[in-house]
């Protein structure tokens, strides 16, 4: 099992940053890289909660996510064709006195088959650089769109 744990700063509200994350509409694939918006299904949500498939091309994981807490968003794998047992994304937000919003991301990832348990052994190595780095694209995307709002 993998545990990847990174930081990062934005000028997104926590409650921005939220909305963003937990929009399953269309232009969800501009916010998020590794998601293709004709492979996300939402089979069920509610006020804080959602029942969500999303992946991109082979690769796909369903995600229960709960935003009940406001300082929080928790996405934790309830189905997925490599990901199995404890993994998930957790997002926990510290608004700042200069206006920005810290943001502690830990993505834990278990293999369930041979593929998964391969990826995660190499994640100790790449995983930071690689989650960081997509994690980077997503924030500068959910700042402009706060921007346009």
């Amino acid at each position: 099992m993998a545990t990847i744990r990174f930081s990062a700063t934005t000028t997104a509200t926590p409650e921005q940053f939220t909305a963003a994350v937990t929009d399953f509409g269309p232009g969800r694939s501009d916010l998020f890289g590794n998601t293709d918006d004709g492979q996300l299904v939402v089979h069920d949500s509610g006020p804080g909660w959602a029942d969500v498939t999303e992946g991109k091309g082979p690769a796909w994981e369903r995600l229960r996510y709960d935003w009940s807490d406001p300082s929080r968003i928790e996405m934790k794998t309830t189905d997925s064709n490599v990901w199995g047992g404890a993994s998930g994304h957790t997002y926990t937000f510290t608004r700042r006195e200069d206006g920005t919003t810290g943001i502690d991301v830990v993505v834990v990832r278990e293999g369930k088959n041979l593929k998964g348990k391969l990826i995660g052994a190499v994640l100790p190595l790449i995983g930071k650089r690689f989650f960081s780095r997509g994690f980077e694209q997503t924030t500068k995307a959910i700042e402009a769109r706060a921007v346009s709002v």
